[in-house]
């Protein structure tokens, strides 16, 4: 994998077993609460259904929905089969709009008029459902019900050719199963191996295979007998399973496409301590390379295939998902002499003529082109992300590992170690709004800061702004690391460095990361790729966790106010104390990180801060 720059990126609140609970306590309380109100009401078979955009009401769901579409160019089905959407994505959706209406947004484009008349005015049809990546509705709060008893919520059903939804189930039921975290979390895990879904057809025969129900052992295919309870959770599954995998085939299409661009493979070659590395490690070591078989996953322009070839390997099979890459890999290989005749048996090809560009995934490699099974001599690819776990692809890394390296093969690099420290406000952007042409913005300073302390930073921080020493938080062994693996929790200190006796602020924790090439596999030359802010610095720069506001730091031994909180300027601490955890998000690619801190003064008083949440 070759990393592209970072964009924008938005806090999310990591979801731990026990919020869990309580959220999913809450929102069965609160279904359950929509219906009582309803049997409060008398049980109406013909409830008053207010209008999404305007005050019209409405006898049937069927009615709004129609008026919908026709006066405000809303087409209520339209969405939810294009988007497959299910029972609480088409919740989400109708309260997402509710809430744009009330601001006078329009709900797609997210124009904001003056008055409802003008945004009425504007309506107009759909040209995306997605901004900055993201469907429209896609955050949980939107589960909630934006108006106080909407009938709606509780009364529409989808269209009657939608395969994924059935109006007749018991809604107390659906909501039950909605909220049985354990079986969802099987069902997201299970999804992971559609990964490789390319089309309708192929995601059609993925709920195929759900279609069927075991009972007892044996197989019962679909009957057209009311819906029971296992067809109910069959349902669910299936609707589940088939968004899960249309949501990671569109990150994974996205995620891929970003790579034509030929200005993010410039930058990556032109990052002369990444490429350097990687040269290093396989033209310097020709008894590994020598007459060896290499897989290289994620090829982009092809460069470690390029150098695998030049040191000697017998054949090199470059991996791309990238369809554009795959073929301008392709055409470099050709272009400098390199490129395998594929018309010729492998025993049959000789010479420097050894590179094999494949274009898919790892995942479906053994689909595309014969590969001896555990056949592989050199597994290499650069796959590391912002932050090491950040949209990379250590698990096509380690799935390639497992299914395609031989016993005691190498896999390049072969360990991985994520490193932190403290920085100072030389590594905010406060010092920039001090003065600015002569002028005070520090008002503005304060704002992104805030910001800073729910959105992590891809940035690069210099050396004198690190204001402690480093602690190794994660170490990482690619030889023998299972993918669950990728998750973890690290528990660390941070001291002041021992250079700096006076009072320093401490405004977060940074992050960076090392890969090694080691003895292990590297016999003649080993190689070290170092993201740190005292190496030269990488397109990786380093990730950024601001504190919510900066601990006070000294070395010194002092008497200090028991009466003034730890961490402040009459209480600096003596030691940060910290956990981290960072793990794979719900979000295809993404990461959440959590981190807890504690200062700790010379006397031994401590005081602790609410954890904080970011996703990368």
């Amino acid at each position: 994998m070759e990393t592209k720059p970072s964009t924008a990126t938005a806090a999310t609140t990591i979801v731990v077993d026990e919020e869990e609970e309580e959220e999913e306590e809450d929102a069965a309380e609160a279904w359950g609460d929509w219906e009582s109100g309803a049997e409060e009401d008398g049980g109406d078979s013909s409830p008053n259904f207010l209008c999404l955009f305007c005050g019209s009401r409405f006898d049937s769901t069927a009615s709004l929905f129609k008026h919908c579409s026709v006066d405000h160019a809303f087409d209520f089905y339209g969405v939810v089969r294009d988007m497959g959407l299910d029972f609480y994505g088409s919740i989400k959706l109708i309260n997402y709009v509710r809430s744009q209406v009330a601001e006078n947004k329009c709900w797609s484009c997210g124009e904001t008029f003056q008055c409802r008349e003008d945004v009425q005015n504007h309506l107009h049809v759909a040209n995306s459902y997605n901004k900055d990546g993201k469907v429209l509705w896609a955050d949980d709060s939107y589960l909630k019900p934006f108006m106080e008893d909407d009938s709606l919520l509780h009364s529409f059903a989808v269209d009657d050719d939608d395969e994924d939804w059935n109006p007749s189930m018991d809604k107390e039921e659906l909501m039950r199963q909605l909220m049985s975290n354990e079986e969802l979390e099987e069902l997201c895990r299970n999804t992971h191996n559609m990964v490789g879904v390319k089309d309708e057809r192929e995601i059609e025969e993925k709920e195929d295979q759900f279609e069927k129900i075991t009972v007892n052992g044996s197989v019962l295919e679909d009957t057209c007998e009311p819906l029971n309870q296992k067809d109910n959770e069959k349902q669910l599954k299936i609707s589940r399973a088939t968004l899960a995998a249309r949501e990671i085939k569109n990150v994974n299409d996205g995620y891929f496409g970003a790579y034509g661009s030929f200005g993010i493979h410039r930058e990556m070659l032109s990052d002369k301590v990444r490429t350097d590395a990687y040269r290093s490690a396989l033209i310097n070591n020709p008894s590994l390379l020598n007459q060896a078989t290499v897989l290289d996953v994620g090829c982009g322009t092809g460069i470690l295939s390029l150098f695998a070839a030049q040191a000697g390997a017998s054949r090199v099979i470059a991996v791309e998902a990238s369809a554009k890459m795959a073929t301008v890999a392709t055409q470099i290989a050709k272009d400098n002499g390199l490129l395998a005749d594929e018309s010729l048996k492998c025993e049959d090809k000789k010479g420097s003529k050894v590179i094999s560009v494949v274009h898919c995934m790892v995942e479906e490699l053994d689909k595309h082109i014969q590969v001896p099974p555990r056949g592989i001599d050199v597994l290499v690819s650069e796959w590391m992300g912002y932050c090491l776990l950040y949209e990379s692809m250590l698990s096509s890394v380690l799935y390639a590992r497992d299914h395609f390296l031989k016993p005691g093969g190498a896999i390049l690099p072969d360990t991985a170690t994520i490193f932190g420290a403290g920085f100072g406000r030389g590594g905010t952007s406060l010092p920039f709004w001090d003065n600015v042409y002569g002028f005070d913005m520090s008002c503005i300073g304060k704002e992104i800061a805030e910001d800073a302390a729910r959105v992590p930073m891809v940035d690069i921080v210099e050396p004198q702004d690190i204001v402690t020493e480093s602690a190794m938080l994660h170490y990482f062994d690619l030889a023998t690391m299972t993918q669950e693996e990728m998750d973890f929790t690290s528990s660390f200190e941070l001291k002041p460095r021992p250079d700096n006796a006076r009072l320093t602020w401490c405004y977060g924790i940074v992050l960076w990361f090392e890969t090694g090439f080691t003895a292990r596999y590297c016999k003649e030359a080993q190689a070290i790729l170092s993201t740190s802010p005292h190496c030269p610095k990488t397109h990786w720069s380093q990730t950024i966790f601001t504190f919510k506001e900066p601990i006070a730091l000294t070395t010194v031994e002092s008497i200090d106010d028991s009466s003034a909180p730890v961490g402040s300027r009459e209480c600096p601490a003596s030691t940060i104390r910290s956990r981290i955890s960072i793990v794979r998000s719900s979000a295809h690619r993404s990461i959440d990180a959590s981190i807890e801190t504690t200062a700790v003064g010379s006397d031994g008083r401590k005081r602790s801060w609410p954890a904080q949440i970011f996703n990368l």
